[in-house]
């Protein structure tokens, strides 16, 4: 695969409307990736304002998640280190009940195969919320979100970390869960500065 492949499959992602029928504003897939990437994150589906400015993570979501892996907006959204990926690259609509609507399922089976194929350098991908580790994971997926964050050290062996979603949710979470800032995320903060130190 080369250089001119990947750039025609991304080309194809954001020219992707496989889904449109079902999105309120229409299809903008927001994927961020070079083939020298050695981090991958993998979140659920942009919101409404990454939706408008097509910048992964450009939300208070992002700037938890950014806190938790002690990087700057600069050396986040570098794509020759880092490789953003949700499981459903457009966004999906509001949920009547609140909230956004989950990923579209078509996704994550059209194109994340694909795309992981054109980056060999990924060494840990970040799953971060429960529809990218129930993906990923699948039977060996704990029992719920928390019993498989937890045991985050047997998923770090092979080369995925499970993480809560960031999102304003989470903040009770934290509360009820502190081993999480206090095991996990040294942890992650380590595994994340000797990836990007290496690159």
């Amino acid at each position: 695969m080369t250089a001119q492949d990947f750039d025609k499959t991304l080309g194809q992602v954001a020219a992707c409307d496989h889904c449109a029928a079902h999105l309120p504003l229409g299809p903008r897939p927001v994927v961020r990736m070079e083939a020298t990437a050695r981090l991958m994150i993998i979140g659920q589906a942009p919101g409404t304002k990454v939706h408008e400015t097509g910048i992964p993570w450009n939300d208070p979501s992002g700037d938890r998640l950014r806190e938790w892996l002690q990087l700057d907006r600069d050396v986040f959204y570098d794509a020759s280190k880092i490789a953003i990926m949700p499981m459903g690259f457009c966004y999906p609509g509001r949920n009547p009940k609140g909230g956004d609507n989950p990923p579209r399922p078509e996704c994550a089976p059209l194109w994340h195969d694909t795309l992981r194929a054109f980056l060999p350098e990924i060494q840990l991908t970040l799953l971060v919320g429960s529809y990218a580790q129930k993906y990923y994971l699948g039977k060996d997926m704990g029992r719920t979100m928390t019993e498989t964050v937890r045991d985050f050290r047997r998923y770090r062996e092979t080369g995925f970390l499970p993480l809560p979603h960031p999102s304003w949710r989470t903040t009770a979470w934290l509360k009820k869960n502190p081993w999480f800032a206090e095991e996990v995320l040294p942890v992650l903060r380590a595994d994340v500065k000797k990836l990007l130190d290496m690159s």
